[in-house]
């Protein structure tokens, strides 16, 4: 990898403003997601909160992405307290600019199923569907240098890296 990460400007889901290169000299997991009300978003992201403190121990600061505006991230993804700020790219100009990808093989891919129906019986129910929804998930660690050490594109819509190994590519030096 190596490559320099871009910056970019965005709202954030308190309608702040977000920019990246603000944070040059942090590790930073930048996730792209789907839309606010996406049960498979929701259930990793809440999955995120319940591990957040190993984060922040490392040193990364989480920045997530989603599709939708700041109004519905708060009513979705933005529920209750969030320990970060979740970036708001309804135009998908972001997404664009990472080069996220999308594939209707990936929304209909069969484990799409079992992970959808995990998210609904934790309590993450389908809601108002917004942008491109084949969307693929895509994670980044930026290092302190501000280059990309680590790129992981979902192979379907719910596909995400195991947690566990996001915080060791947190850890690496590299």
């Amino acid at each position: 990898m190596g490559e320099s990460a871009k910056s970019f400007e965005a709202i954030n889901h308190l309608d702040e403003k977000f920019v990246l290169s603000d944070l040059k000299g942090k590790k930073i997991w930048l996730a792209f997601y789907r839309y606010a009300s996406c049960p498979l978003c929701n259930l990793h992201i809440h999955n995120i909160i319940k591990r957040f403190d190993e984060v922040k121990n490392l040193g990364g600061i989480f920045i997530p992405v989603f599709q939708s505006a700041p109004s519905e991230v708060r009513k979705y993804a933005g529920k209750g307290d969030l320990p970060f700020q979740i970036i708001c790219d309804p135009n998908e100009d972001i997404y664009k600019l990472y080069q996220v990808g999308n594939s209707y093989a990936g929304f209909f891919s069969p484990s799409v199923m079992s992970k959808g129906l995990k998210a609904m019986l934790s309590g993450f129910m389908p809601g108002k569907m917004e942008g491109e929804i084949s969307r693929l998930p895509s994670e980044f660690i930026i290092n302190e240098e501000f280059e990309i050490v680590y790129r992981y594109d979902g192979k379907d819509i719910g596909d995400h890296p195991d947690i566990d190994f996001i915080l060791e590519k947190l850890s690496d030096k590299a």
